[in-house]
């Protein structure tokens, strides 16, 4: 646990709270932890986790190495306004808010025609609330090494991370992992709706369906094998679970992903350019 290092949520929603649970006593002291949120009653929860916490940015901010932007990305510039006054040369910014494109954040950070560099933009998923999320992380070239190290230690703790190139490949993590989890809900929902139309009670279905889909996912994980690999390995000629692969084949299930997914990086980079006007 590093004793020295100081961070501050700007923002203090269920995201900067599942990463200040991972981070809280293992990473740092939960007082090393300063938030910002507006609500009085999310002000006293933090406190009783041991964290300072404001309804404002204030100059407690400036004894912080790291902010993290945590905020609703239509309220993000508004919280970057009444931030920046606080920040140092060394702050290590880090932004979970979705839509908002790096360069666009660093720019409202900075001075005219200096861009705040010193900034990591990161997408996480709803999982990271139990601990099991992912996360795709970008760096802006000012980030050191020791700036992307940190900022993945900090992330790593609310699950796994994933660095990519840039903006444009968020918006692809946006798409698959960022909203994945719904897709992943949805599958679940028709699993349980298809079991209960095949004889099984809603909670054993329901039970069934979430076992299978942990248990799967669970073996993916641990196998060297692609899962296309391990789909054969599950499929007998002529047994039940090719006669349900056919369906889905016949549906077009594996283009439907993908032209979902497209559809979601696409919104994801207009969602950009709505909030960077």
């Amino acid at each position: 646990m590093d004793q020295d290092l100081t961070i501050a949520f700007i923002g203090g929603g269920n995201m900067a709270t599942a990463l200040a649970s991972g981070l809280a006593g293992k990473t740092c002291p939960a007082a090393n932890l300063h938030v910002v949120d507006p609500t009085a009653a999310a002000q006293e929860a933090w406190r009783g986790r041991g964290a300072s916490a404001a309804a404002a940015p204030d100059a407690a901010l400036q004894a912080c190495r790291v902010w993290i932007y945590a905020v609703k990305p239509q309220q993000l510039r508004e919280a970057v306004a009444a931030s920046r006054a606080w920040l140092r040369p060394d702050t290590l910014v880090i932004s979970v808010a979705a839509g908002i494109r790096a360069d666009t954040l660093a720019g409202w950070l900075g001075e005219p025609g200096k861009p705040w560099q010193n900034l990591v933009r990161c997408m996480p998923n709803t999982p990271a609330l139990v601990g099991a999320g992912v996360t795709g992380l970008a760096a802006l070239p000012g980030v050191d090494q020791a700036g992307r190290e940190l900022a993945e230690r900090l992330l790593s703790s609310v699950g796994q991370v994933v660095w990519v190139a840039d903006d444009a490949a968020l918006d692809a993590v946006t798409a698959l992992s960022g909203s994945g989890p719904a897709y992943v809900f949805l599958f679940l929902e028709s699993l349980v709706t298809g079991g209960v139309a095949a004889g099984l009670s809603p909670d054993q279905a329901h039970q069934l369906a979430l076992g299978t889909l942990a248990g799967a996912t669970r073996l993916a994980a641990q196998s060297d094998e692609p899962p296309a690999v391990l789909r054969e390995r599950v499929t007998s000629k002529g047994g039940t679970t090719a006669a349900a692969l056919q369906v889905f084949q016949q549906a077009g299930l594996p283009a439907i992903v993908q032209q979902a997914i497209e559809a979601a990086a696409q919104r994801s980079r207009e969602l950009a350019d709505e909030f960077g006007k």
